[in-house]
Parts: C-alpha cells; structure tokens; sequence
C-alpha cells in the first residue's frame, strides 16, 4: 500500500473516531438545566454522619452514574436520594427548588433523615412524576395544593413528618392515584373525597383530622384503609358497604356512630380495627366470618353476641353493652385453642356454659369480669379490666328494664 492509501486509511480511522466520540458524547452529555438543577441539590443537602450517600456525586464526572440518579438519554428520570440500606443515617438540609428542572423526574424519593423545610412548589412542575416518597423526615408546612396538577402520580407517601393544614382536595382529583400515605404528620381540616378509580391504599392515621366521610369518597377498589387516632365522626356504613375488596381496615380510636354494616364481616379482611369509637346496634354477621383480628372493644355495641363470630381467632368485644348468654360455640373454639384471645369484660353478658375445672389451653386468653354473672372460671385478666369480677346488680336490673 502506498502513502496515498495509508494516509487515506488513516483519515478514515480518525473519522471512525470522531463518529465514535460524537456518538459517546451525545449520550453521556447530560442536559445543561438537569445538570445544573443536580448542582443546586447536592449544595442544599448533605450527609449525616455515618452516611457516605454523596461520595459519588463528583460533578467532574458524568451525574448519570450518580448514586441515585438514574438517567434516559440526557434527562434524569428518577431520583432516590440517600443510602437505601436499613439504618442508614440519612441527609439533611433542604430540598432545593431547582428539583423541579428536572423535567422528565418520574420517581423522586428521600430516605428517612432529617430533611427539614417545606416541599417546594416546584415539585408541581414535574409533569411526568409517578411516584413521590419522601417519608421519616422533618418536612414541615402544608401540602402544596399545586399537587394535583401531577396528574401521572400513582403514589404519594409524605408519613411520619411536620406537615399541617388540610389535605388539598386537588389531590383527591388525581385519576392515577393508587396509593396515598400521609399518616403521623398534624394534618387537620377533613379527608377530601377520593376519585380515583385504581385507588388501593389510603394511610391517614395519627393525624387531626375532623368531620365526616360522605358514603362515595373513597372508590370501591380500595383495599387498605386506615383512619385510626383521629376525631372523625359521623356513620360509615353506607361508605363501607361499598368497599368490598377491603383487606384491612383500621378506623380506631375516633368518634364514628351509627352500625357496624353485616356485610363487612365478609369482606377478604384480615384484620378489623373499629375500637374506641361510638359505634352503636347489635352486630349480625350474615355467614361465619373468616377474619382473624377482629377489635370492637370501647364502643356502644349491644344485643347477643354472634356464633358467626366463633372462627375468628382474636376477639375484642370488651367495654360495650352485650349481654345473653355466651354462644357454646365460643367456648368450644376457646377450649380447642383455635381462638387465642376472647376479651368480653366489661358487658352485661349473663352466662357461659364452661365448667370450672375447664383447662384453657395455655396459648389462650379469655376475659369475662365485670359482667352480669360471676365468671365460672378465673383467668387471667389485663390490668386495664380491673379488680372488680361482677357488675353490680343495680346496673344488671336496670339494663334488663
């Protein structure tokens, strides 16, 4: 080969070269505003001590093979920030609002640690945002109502944090939503009615909320509901007849009335958390009821007690207004140990038919004090139930009247 052909191979390697390079370069080269808003976020937080998350973010280098930040061409699409990892100390500082030049962010998360500061509105502006979990921090301030324009949000986990004000009924309105956890922050004003139709999970308990639930604000595809350690009031029954595909529900600890719906106790439920309300009426399971945990203890419940509610395995009915006899069916799950816990003190229950000498399997607990019979057998009791065994007589022939 001659001078000519070998100069000739050679500027066509350099070309090789140079396509190379333009090819590497246009897709490593991230895009100027994701750069620069990955810039003002790293100066707005750091690590804690004993957290090594940032070590990587040399802005020297390419952001894309950050620690957390995950990229689709020259756009960042997801931005977990902090060490995943369990007892990992976590960041502080602030959440910087250039968070929202992040254009095309689909997934923005925060481990638990101390980030303080309110959510910046900016976050609004990220159009393509499915999933929002900045949870265990110290996040104060309201939710910013400008939320509801994410309307590609499938979940929204802001819990265990600072914030206050109402829930903004935008977020309600957002037609992806499949989770919305808000719970242990100081929200109050009430809970905003639900339109989406995927909706499967709402945790707002340990929060100030108030007021009523109408019997269409939440969507029957519902499956985790937990309201409990709030002072909502009204009834529900209407509401959660409708939520059929429910397998857990937890409404303790507020001020509900009215019944306790039949059909509930055929829901796929594993575990039912109404005590400490005001709920009021007998409570007439339709067919046995295969829920495992079952807690209507400090309500208003009277009448007999069910058979239907001698397969569920821990029991709660005591401090409401029962009274007849205890079903044989009860005692006989109680003695084969296939139910743990039947508390039913504090009631106007009448009569049990257990002998004395009855051994309760160990792995079993049943509590009868302070009813309208003296208990055949002596158990062991909670502190809270405490010292007195019977009710007193006046109490028993003015309930009968």
């Amino acid at each position: 080969m001659g001078k000519q052909g070998r100069r000739r191979m050679g500027s066509y390697a350099l070309f090789l070269i140079a396509l190379f390079l333009c090819k590497f370069l246009a897709v490593a080269i991230l895009d100027p505003l994701d750069f620069l808003a990955l810039q003002s976020i790293r100066k707005s937080l750091h690590d804690l001590p004993g957290s090594n998350f940032f070590a990587s973010w040399d802005f020297t280098s390419d952001p894309c093979n950050f620690a957390g930040v995950y990229c689709d061409s020259d756009k960042v699409i997801a931005l977990n920030l902090g060490d995943p990892r369990a007892g990992s100390p976590g960041l502080t500082g602030r959440i910087d609002p250039a968070i929202g030049k992040l254009s095309a962010l689909a997934e923005l998360s925060i481990v638990p640690g101390r980030i303080y500061g309110s959510l910046p509105q900016s976050v609004s502006q990220l159009k393509d945002l499915r999933f929002l979990a900045i949870s265990r921090n110290f996040i104060s301030g309201d939710i910013p109502a400008t939320l509801g324009q994410l309307r590609s949000l499938k979940t929204l986990d802001l819990s265990y944090n600072l914030l206050t004000g109402e829930i903004p009924r935008s977020i309600g309105t957002l037609p992806e939503l499949t989770n919305v956890i808000l719970c242990h922050n100081h929200l109050s004003g009430s809970v905003p009615p639900f339109l989406s139709q995927v909706l499967t999970r709402v945790d707002l308990k340990h929060n100030a909320l108030t007021g009523s639930l109408a019997p269409d604000s939440l969507p029957p595809s519902l499956q985790s509901l937990s309201l409990a350690w709030n002072q909502l009031t009204g009834p529900v029954d209407r509401l959660l007849s409708r939520l059929d595909q429910l397998n857990y529900l937890d409404l303790s600890l507020n001020q509900f009335t009215g019944p306790i719906p039949s059909q509930l106790f055929s829901f796929p439920i594993t575990n039912l958390q109404l005590e400490r309300n005001l709920f009021t009426g007998s409570v007439q399971p339709a067919d046995q009821v295969t829920i495992s945990t079952i807690d209507l203890s400090h309500n208003r419940l009277w009448g007999q007690i069910s058979p239907m509610l001698s397969t569920v395995q821990n029991l709660y009915l005591n401090n409401n207004r029962f009274n007849g006899q205890i079903p044989a069916s009860l005692v006989d799950r109680l003695l084969s140990g296939s139910i743990q816990i039947l508390y039913l003190q504090h009631n106007y229950l009448t009569g049990i038919e257990i002998k004395p000498t009855a051994e309760i399997p160990v792995s079993s607990s049943l509590c009868l004090q302070y009813n309208c019979m003296v208990p055949p057998v002596q158990t062991p009791c909670p502190l809270k139930a405490g010292n007195e065994k019977t009710r007193p007589t006046a109490q028993c022939n003015e309930w009968k009247g």
